[in-house]
């Protein structure tokens, strides 16, 4: 069992209080994050069809839960990992506008989690998906996206300590941007994690660009699936990737906490590249990978959101289970209860 339990940990807001401001929090940053953006809500799917290509793979290894549909010739769903792909298939479907983009919000399961203080099989996240011009293809613009995002997050912080004073803001006034290749330079004698840790302890906010890709090490920062982000082509002093991840300090468990992961999304010439550093060139006869290679999608960038990671970092909760309902072990509920973090 995983379980960070903070020293001398308390809770600042009751029960009845942690749900009025999780309300508080998710009405305020949706709304924030679809102006910031010029995103618009759609529905969303909970399952989508097997085979498709659709789902999102994650790192490779994680089962999707899937059943049969018995009124479809028990034809195979899947319950959603994220909607990386999926969204993109909307902005050409609904015939979204340039400089527009969609956003919804997303619930999954993900039952091979390793449960721990962050970390549940539920899921929910603001998915989001945005038209890319062909001039904005490049870091500068990921970037741009990227403190936009940052600002919404830093105004959510204000809101929060203007209904709570006794939740006192800690986030700096801007993100510092470093690439996965530069850190491990930094520090080649550290796993990926104490990287972050080292990182996000200093800064208080950071996005870690090009992760995927191999680093010098002949490993990569971190897994990425070779069909949404771009974490491949070159851009600047020799290194590549048009994506990465926000992480903040938690000044509660004292550690790097990721808020999103985000992207510009891979083109043909990148689908192509990816899938065959993967050795998943087949994945190209899939419904999704086909309309991608025929045209049929625009260039978009991406990302997720999480939900009740931003609840749990702006309430100041020491584990996700205070924001969210989830299953959890025995052992794990135990520890909690009597360390005063109580679990929905």
């Amino acid at each position: 069992m995983k379980l960070v339990i903070p020293k001398n940990y308390q809770t600042k807001l009751t029960l009845k209080e942690t749900e009025r401001a999780i309300k508080m929090v998710k009405d305020f940053f949706e709304m924030n994050l679809a102006a910031e953006l010029k995103l618009r809500r759609v529905t969303a799917p909970l399952f989508v069809q097997q085979g498709t290509g659709i789902n999102d793979d994650l790192n490779g290894i994680e089962r999707p839960v899937s059943f049969e549909v018995k009124d479809m010739d028990n034809t195979v769903a899947e319950i959603v990992h994220s909607l990386a792909k999926w969204k993109r298939m909307m902005l050409a479907d609904y015939g979204i506008a340039n400089s527009y983009g969609i956003y919804t919000d997303m619930n999954a399961l993900r039952p091979d989690e390793e449960l721990d203080n962050i970390h549940s099989i539920y899921v929910d996240q603001w998915d989001w998906e945005k038209i890319l011009l062909p001039d904005e293809r490049n870091l500068a613009y990921l970037k741009d996206i990227v403190g936009r995002i940052y600002s919404v997050i830093k105004r959510t912080e204000f809101i929060v300590y203007e209904n709570h004073p006794e939740i006192f803001p800690a986030l700096p006034d801007d993100i510092y941007f470093i690439h996965a290749e530069e850190l491990y330079a930094r520090y080649p004698d550290l796993n990926p994690k104490e990287r972050e840790h080292i990182i996000a302890e200093k800064y208080g906010a950071v996005f870690i660009v090009g992760i995927g890709s191999n680093l010098a090490s002949g490993k990569p920062h971190d897994g990425r699936a070779p069909d949404y982000d771009d974490w491949s082509t070159e851009t600047e002093k020799g290194y590549r990737g048009l994506n990465g991840d926000i992480l903040i300090w938690n000044p509660i468990l004292e550690n790097a906490f990721e808020l999103s992961s985000m992207g510009i999304r891979v083109d043909k010439k990148a689908l192509i590249r990816q899938l065959e550093i993967q050795g998943k060139s087949e994945r190209k006869e899939l419904l999704f990978h086909k309309r991608l290679l025929n045209g049929e999608y625009p260039e978009s960038v991406g990302g997720g959101i999480g939900q009740s990671r931003l609840c749990m970092y702006f309430l100041r909760k020491a584990h996700i289970g205070e924001v969210q309902a989830s299953l959890w072990p025995g052992q794990m509920h135990d520890h909690c209860r009597k360390s005063g973090i109580i679990l929905m």
